[in-house]
């Protein structure tokens, strides 16, 4: 199998943030940028709001993680979990594409992404920040970094002496 050009991967990746906006800021709903511009100045008049969203944020690590595990048979809590995780996998997986990172570069990269959307959440008031969701979504992308690599490792050729790759132009190191 081919590789994809390294453009067409950048634009299957923006592709992915764009969703992760819609999905996460937006709530499924449309992307509209005069929304988000409205939403930041009604936080620069007023800002009790960010105030009100630090007091209601939840900076102790897995306090939400231990809730969604013991209440796990509640569709609410199985989603808040594996969404978190899942979201993210496919950001590993373009880092693992597109770059050339560690498991360590993916995970910081993958945490950067998720502390972005997390203060963009309180910023806007369109959501809570939740360090668990750090976490979660660190480990995602730190699952789909991993899954790339597994798969490459298993469609890498190694019977020919320069171990060449069948699924991608990329040797394995």
């Amino acid at each position: 199998m081919k590789a994809l050009p390294k453009w067409t991967l950048m634009l299957l990746y923006c592709g992915y943030l764009y969703v992760l906006l819609k999905v996460i800021l937006f709530k499924f709903g449309a992307v509209d940028a005069s929304f988000l511009l409205k939403q930041l100045a009604r936080a620069m008049q007023h800002p009790d709001m960010i105030q009100n969203g630090l007091e209601s944020a939840n900076f102790t690590p897995f306090l939400t993680i231990r809730l969604n595990i013991r209440r796990i048979s509640d569709s609410h809590h199985m989603i808040n979990f594996l969404g978190n995780l899942v979201i993210f996998m496919p950001n590993g997986i373009f880092l693992g594409l597109l770059t050339k990172r560690k498991a360590v570069g993916a995970l910081v990269a993958s945490l950067a992404v998720s502390l972005a959307l997390e203060c963009s959440q309180l910023l806007f008031s369109l959501g809570s920040f939740d360090v668990d969701d750090l976490i979660l979504n660190g480990f995602g992308g730190l699952l789909g970094y991993f899954g790339y690599w597994l798969i490459l490792l298993l469609f890498t050729d190694h019977s020919s002496s320069q171990g060449s790759v069948r699924a991608s132009n990329r040797p394995v190191t």
